[in-house]
């Protein structure tokens, strides 16, 4: 798998900022047909002979699925809890934050570009709709109202995404390599995550 070279999500160091473009899917042209819907708000779910092991197991929530390629955030990779101080210090922001925060491995390309996938009760200007249940916001303010227990109800912050280049994801799916299956906020932020990928099987169109 492949990082989109023109289109970069990153973590900067005053701000935790991702590119809303990158993060809505791309629409095709008015002469432009696509070859299938866009995965965008599902969830992809590694077949148990996956060749990669760096995604051996792995549930991925898709973010955006386009003709420029695809990105997603693999959701069942925890790495540890970190108290939210550390995370705004590794940003080069200072503040008295409370709490902590379960951090996780979300895909091997550029580990240092952060995420929040959260519940749709919470929403700013920059909040972008997955599904109707499931969004993600693209500011550091989300992180401080999380500490000021004025965030979402349910959130996960992940570091690194899996990227696809054009038509790269479509190829990988059509020799099974993944299944698809509704991203259900209980997998995405209920289940336990060791179960996660063996829940995601049962629901996968592709029935891995």
């Amino acid at each position: 798998m492949s990082a989109i070279g023109v289109r970069r999500l990153c973590l900067m160091v005053a701000a935790f900022v991702l590119q809303t473009a990158l993060l809505r899917a791309a629409l095709p042209g008015p002469d432009e047909t696509p070859a299938r819907p866009s995965l965008a708000g599902q969830l992809l779910v590694a077949a148990p002979w996956m060749g990669d092991p760096r995604f051996e197991r792995t549930v991925i929530l898709i973010v955006e699925d386009g003709p420029d390629g695809a990105v997603g955030i693999v959701i069942n990779k925890p790495v540890g809890e970190q108290p939210l101080a550390s995370v705004f210090k590794a940003l080069g922001q200072e503040g008295d934050v409370a709490g902590s925060v379960r951090v996780f491995s979300g895909g091997p390309v550029q580990p240092e570009a952060g995420f929040v996938v959260h519940s749709a009760d919470y929403r700013r200007p920059e909040t972008i709709a997955l599904t109707d249940r499931v969004s993600m916001t693209s500011n550091v303010a989300i992180l401080h109202d999380i500490g000021d227990k004025k965030g979402p109800a349910k959130f996960l912050v992940a570091f690194g995404y899996a990227g696809w280049g054009p038509d790269q994801l479509e190829h990988e799916i059509e020799e099974h390599a993944w299944g698809i299956a509704e991203a259900d906020p209980t997998l995405v932020f209920d289940e336990d995550r060791d179960h996660v990928w063996e829940d995601a099987r049962k629901h996968s169109t592709e029935h891995l």
